[in-house]
């Protein structure tokens, strides 16, 4: 039980902050390209309660994580009015690029301050400091995760409007009608799929190896500063 305790305190935290600056993220980039929304809705802040979704954010996710399947959720999205960009087009693809961007920084800023605390506290860290490496490793494989996540080409995540803005205008019309459809083929894809077909899991095959990959390199950072350190 303590340990379950443990993890979930080091997880929380990290989960709600990447969250919460990715969809701020999405709102402060729309509104330098002319698109106040978020803004006049008050979805420009950092407080988790405007972000946070009781449902996606913590009771799905909750209920995947206790029946061993793929986790995913979401929160409260950012309001965006397409029409009102300077530049829909290219202006929505910018939008959606924000948030897996700022998770990648927010990562690389966790890399740092995990190289600092591991060399200051040295190899044998517990306590107070061996809590806050645990908790900084997650915010890194949190981070990365949730960009990477939101980069796959399914409505409604942020690489469906990046994969929008790169199609040929002829083609746009019939991705779009793709996205009432959103929802349940995230269902299908993440949860359907890998029960039906083991082992053809999106989540396991597609996003699992290049979030390693990646958080390899990060940690390598980490590595790099906490030698700097010693």
């Amino acid at each position: 039980m303590n340990e379950t305790l443990y993890l979930a305190a080091a997880l929380i935290v990290p989960l709600i902050i990447a969250i919460v600056f990715h969809e701020v993220s999405h709102g402060f980039v729309a509104r330098m390209l002319g698109d106040h929304t978020a803004e006049r809705k008050g979805r420009l802040t950092l407080n988790p309660v405007r972000h946070v979704d009781p449902v996606g954010t913590l009771l799905v996710p909750g209920v995947l994580a206790m029946l061993s399947m793929p986790v995913f959720g979401w929160a409260k999205p950012v309001p965006v009015a397409k029409n009102r960009l300077r530049n829909p087009r290219i202006g929505m693809m910018l939008v959606a690029i924000a948030g897996p961007g700022s998770n990648f920084l927010l990562a690389l800023v966790g890399a740092v301050l995990l190289g600092t605390v591991a060399g200051l506290a040295g190899p044998d860290a517990a306590g107070v400091a061996g809590f806050a490496l645990t908790s900084l490793y997650y915010f890194i494989a949190i981070n990365i995760f949730l960009a990477l996540f939101n980069l796959l080409p399914i409505p409604p995540f942020d690489g469906s409007h990046i994969v929008e803005g790169l199609l040929p205008r002829r083609a746009i019309p019939a991705y779009e009608r793709l996205r009432p459809a959103g929802f349940a083929l995230v269902v299908i894809l993440l949860l359907v799929v890998p029960y039906v077909f083991p082992g053809l899991g999106i989540v396991e095959n597609v996003i699992l190896p290049p979030v390693q990959w990646l958080l390899d390199k990060y940690i390598g950072i980490a590595d790099l500063v906490a030698g700097f350190r010693t």
